[in-house]
């Protein structure tokens, strides 16, 4: 199938212009192209932001016969596309769909000046589709003829973020197996980590699944049933199903980032001081200053090949359910279990405090 990185990730929101506006004033996104009924697209409007390499197209439904509109009524505002970078679209939509995938979007070739992109979507997790991207020509125009291209802004601005680094995904409690053996018969993803986390009398299970490439990863979650409700649980509860819970941005100097991104108005998770006074027990040496950590309330793990740092978003949804995650990899290739139960205990922190 050839899957290579993430090409792009489509959010259904209710208010596409709102939403852009938040990650542009906060995260340092551009607008750089639109679609609606101006070019021939009646019934919806979509945005597409870049920043580094990263690309997010935000669709709001302007009637009910758009997916956008059911996906919002039962979601919210959410992941409704993770997109791959593939070298034949048609070929790996025939072959997802041969080896068990829900077709959604069959092949369309989107052509216009001599640059040629081809689209087809089959169905992933819950109601996320996965569309497959075939580019060749100028790849600044995105989608030709769909997506108008807005000229560049003459201040291009600073790139922060990079790539989209990981996806983590919440499923419903005895889905997580089935889903990795979709994943690997499907796609042909490996699965790379496991980890079972308990906390307190909550618990669940993780398993995280990449691409041949290395360049696309999924964390998978469920609760444990047999557990006390926690996050995951009022995840699925208020999303309404499974979902994308955040997506995870790299960048390469986390306490700059943070600190930019925080003067902008993000509003990050707290973590406790407790919490800094052991990193030296924990760790032999670390990359960074503890008390530039403290101060951005940066998170520390480390593998076998190196260590990683990240902190978390409070979610600005209506619902509490999507947040973004800031990560820097300092040679780190996977997800130590310190980082798992870390996100666990500072969303609990979070719902405990709001």
């Amino acid at each position: 199938m050839d899957i290579g990185a993430v090409d792009h990730v489509e959010f259904y929101v209710g208010d596409a212009q709102q939403s852009a506006f938040y990650l542009c004033t906060a995260f340092g996104f551009r607008i750089c192209g639109q679609a609606g009924p101006e070019n021939g697209q009646p019934h919806h409007r979509s945005l597409l932001l870049r920043q580094g390499g990263i690309e997010v197209v935000l669709t709001s439904a302007l009637s009910p016969a758009h997916p956008a509109a059911a996906y919002v009524a039962q979601h919210g505002d959410g992941v409704a596309n993770i997109a791959f970078e593939v070298t034949d679209a048609a070929k790996a939509f025939e072959l997802a769909v041969e080896r068990g995938a829900t077709p959604v979007e069959q092949p369309a070739v989107h052509s216009k000046d001599g640059t040629e992109v081809v689209t087809a979507s089959v169905l992933g997790f819950g109601d996320v589709a996965h569309r497959f991207v075939q580019r060749s020509g100028d790849r600044e125009q995105f989608l030709p003829g769909v997506m108008d291209i807005i000229a560049p802004d003459p201040d291009e601005g600073e790139h922060l973020l990079s790539t989209v680094d990981h996806a983590a995904i919440c499923l419903p409690a005895g889905q997580l197996r089935p889903t990795v053996a979709f994943y690997e018969k499907v796609f042909g993803f490996s699965q790379i980590f496991e980890e079972f986390i308990e906390v307190g009398t909550q618990a669940m299970d993780s398993k995280v699944v990449q691409s041949p490439s290395g360049k696309v990863t999924f964390t998978l979650i469920e609760p444990v049933a047999d557990r006390e409700p926690g996050q995951i649980d009022n995840f699925l509860a208020r999303h309404g199903g499974a979902g994308v819970q955040h997506l995870a941005l790299l960048c390469d100097d986390i306490v700059g980032t943070v600190q930019t991104l925080e003067n902008r108005g993000v509003k990050f998770l707290q973590t406790p001081g407790s919490y800094y006074d052991q990193l030296q027990e924990r760790f032999a040496s670390m990359n960074l200053q503890v008390e530039d950590l403290r101060r951005t309330n940066v998170l520390i793990d480390e593998d076998h090949w190196g260590q990683v740092f990240q902190i978390f978003t409070q979610s600005q949804h209506v619902r509490k359910t999507y947040f973004w995650e800031v990560i820097d990899r300092h040679g780190a290739r996977t997800f130590g279990s310190g980082n798992i139960k870390a996100l666990y205990e500072a969303v609990a922190r979070e719902k405990a405090t709001s």
